[in-house]
């Protein structure tokens, strides 16, 4: 059973005669690292609402179709109740966060859910562990760097042990150095058993770490598969996709040499261009 499956859903938000998403069918399986990209506007925060509950419970509307988390029909269950399957992140951290410490921050949710004050402290010091943000414990969250807010972020859901993270364009107030370095933490989540959704513009630093990429476009999937066979496609770039440079580059002389695979990171792009240039040839 996917962990999360999305069957023919459309929405409209309240008020409006357009659906944000229509006819939208996926599955998330456990331990999928999922990609989704697509232009501003597409549907892409629209859909990844979907998979807590906020739509349709607090954002209202028109809801055909249907979601599942762990087999649960999402619209008959409690936002509470599916964040404990599904936690997600928002790109601006600032608006998640509730208290005035780190500390806080983590125990906050944990509080919520009733848990004893040990277990509360155990979760606590492993997630501030797990995270390298221990010498953060006492700090305010909001005069922390964007890529700390989101460490905190994480950490708070983290501690309420969901099966599924959700990160929604989570660099997008970050530097690229930033960025790539948050990408790596939640790749590392990925390897640790997480099952990951990705809502990203900057796929140069995030599509070598997917298994699976959707893109939308108009509130609908316009094509998804791996990420290694859906970026050179020239759908990607016709939908307005940021399809990394060194994809388009060899795109560019694939009628000049012959590309066998494109690469789908910096460093393969590396050693394919060492292919192509016949860079250690002996003759």
């Amino acid at each position: 059973m996917p962990i999360i499956e999305v069957d023919n859903l459309t929405y409209y938000y309240p008020g409006s005669s357009k659906p944000a998403l229509a006819n939208i069918s996926l599955n998330v399986e456990k331990g999928d690292f999922l990609l989704i990209t697509g232009p501003s506007g597409s549907g892409k925060s629209t859909l990844v609402r979907t998979f807590n509950g906020l739509i349709p419970h607090l954002f209202g509307g028109r809801f055909e179709g249907k979601v599942l988390v762990k087999g649960k029909d999402t619209r008959y269950c409690s936002v509470a109740e599916l964040s404990k399957t599904v936690g997600i992140v928002f790109q601006d951290p600032e608006n998640q966060i509730l208290t005035l410490s780190v500390e806080r921050e983590i125990a906050f949710g944990l509080e919520n859910l009733g848990l004893p004050r040990k277990v509360i402290r155990e979760r606590m010091e492993k997630v501030l562990k797990d995270l390298n943000i221990v010498h953060l414990r006492e700090r305010i969250p909001i005069e922390l760097s964007v890529g700390e807010q989101q460490k905190v972020i994480v950490a708070s859901i983290i501690a309420m042990m969901p099966e599924v993270l959700v990160f929604d364009e989570p660099t997008a107030h970050m530097d690229p150095l930033s960025a790539l370095k948050f990408l790596e933490l939640v790749h590392e989540l990925n390897k640790r058993g997480y099952t990951v959704v990705v809502v990203e513009h900057r796929l140069d630093l995030v599509a070598k770490y997917a298994n699976k990429i959707i893109i939308l476009n108009n509130g609908r999937i316009v094509v998804k598969g791996e990420p290694r066979n859906i970026l050179p496609s020239d759908i990607a770039e016709e939908c307005g996709v940021d399809v990394p440079r060194y994809i388009r580059f060899f795109k560019r002389i694939s009628n000049l040499a012959k590309i066998s695979r494109y690469p789908i990171s910096d460093e393969e792009a590396a050693e394919t261009l060492k292919e192509v240039l016949g860079y250690g040839r002996s003759y």
